[in-house]
């Protein structure tokens, strides 16, 4: 669950989580340079697969905003529509700056 305080996301997530949160975050953040190496490329399947993936595993994480970005992103991609793309992963970088986590 998500909610917005004071120019900050904040995301509940389960506490067994913990411990994988850092990493899928970092992972996030590494997506974010392989998509725009990827659009730089011209190469709309791999950024198609790196949507497919967020789609799939955000919401598992708590977080519903990633899930959303990767289903537009994956979107996007199978429809050849690079400024759509190009939306998603900014904001995918603005989330990811300003996501708070609570455990819960």
């Amino acid at each position: 669950m998500e909610d917005q305080q004071a120019g900050k996301i904040i995301a509940h997530v389960d506490n067994d989580l913990a411990d994988l949160i850092p990493g899928y975050l970092a992972n996030r953040k590494k997506d974010i340079v392989a998509i725009f190496a990827a659009l730089e490329k011209k190469d709309l399947d791999a950024i198609r697969i790196i949507g497919h993936s967020m789609k799939g595993s955000g919401g598992g994480y708590g977080f519903d905003t990633i899930t959303d970005i990767g289903m537009l992103m994956e979107k996007a991609a199978k429809e050849g529509r690079d400024e759509d793309i190009r939306l998603q992963v900014n904001r995918l970088e603005n989330y990811l700056c300003q996501v708070e986590i609570v455990y819960d």
